[in-house]
């Protein structure tokens, strides 16, 4: 998803396009995260970016968007970019370290 969200209309307050927006956001997500993973892949990653405009963008984690858009509304922009990029995500195993037991 790149897109170049408006928070302004001629009939409804801001705060329901803003809720518009994070539904919009979170269903895409949902629907990425529910297609087929092909085999050698853990999960699907994300990578984001958010900015005023595109030309402007810079990587946040996908943890962070509702924050990004609660703050463009306070700054009370006309609109922001979003970018939403689905990538593959792979597991890292960690090596377990046996401790030396004293006798």
């Amino acid at each position: 998803m790149k897109k170049t969200f408006e928070l302004s209309h001629p009939k409804l307050p801001v705060a329901r396009v803003v809720e518009a927006i994070k539904h919009d956001v979170k269903k895409y997500i949902k629907r990425e995260r529910n297609k087929h993973i092909p085999k050698g892949i853990s999960f699907w990653d994300f990578d984001c970016r958010f900015g005023h405009t595109e030309e402007t963008a810079t990587p946040l984690r996908i943890s962070d968007i509702n924050k990004s858009i609660d703050e463009a509304e306070k700054l009370e922009l006309t609109s922001f970019y979003l970018e939403i990029l689905a990538k593959p995500g792979y597991k890292v195993i960690k090596e377990k370290v046996e401790e030396e037991k004293p006798e």
